[in-house]
């Protein structure tokens, strides 16, 4: 299953780029063993439109462009479903396991997620109750994939 992060806005070079390029590269490295493959990272440039709907719905519109016919998608959303590592490997896995071939984490901007664009997800997804920057939440959902590789191949590197 190939795996890709659509966001808006863009890491600057810097300490958050570095360790979400770091886990990217490690899930690329260790994701084909399981059957996932790392295929892209998109990142979009935030809407200058002039409110929050407009915006939303415009970020919603390029992203929806970017994502393959057909993925899962998986919308990044502090009102999302909270899942532990281990739950989240499950889905990851089941979603591979059972022919889903593109999966999409979606990753808003300031204003969030269009509602049409939540209302598609497969699964709206809570990385905790706070609300967190981009930037962030691009390390934290690139940390959790090669965890749920690690998890799914059986290494050593989550421990419970």
């Amino acid at each position: 299953m190939k795996i890709g992060i659509y966001a808006v806005g863009r890491l600057k070079a810097g300490p958050e780029k570095e360790l979400a390029s770091r886990y990217l590269d490690r899930l690329a490295k260790a994701g084909p063993q399981c059957g996932l493959e790392f295929t892209r990272s998109v990142e979009l440039n935030e809407s200058r439109a002039g409110n929050a709907d407009t915006r939303k719905r415009e970020e919603a519109q390029e992203l929806s462009r970017q994502i393959p016919e057909g993925a899962l998608i998986v919308v990044l959303d502090e009102r999302g479903k909270a899942f532990d590592s281990a739950e989240f490997a499950k889905f990851v896995g089941d979603a591979a396991d059972n022919g889903q071939r593109d999966m999409a984490f979606v990753i808003g901007g300031a204003d969030g997620i269009d509602p049409e664009l939540r209302d598609r997800a497969r699964l709206v997804l809570n990385l905790g109750k706070l609300t967190w920057p981009h930037q962030l939440v691009r390390i934290l959902i690139a940390e959790q994939l090669y965890r749920a590789v690690t998890i799914l191949t059986g290494h050593p590197y989550h421990r419970v």
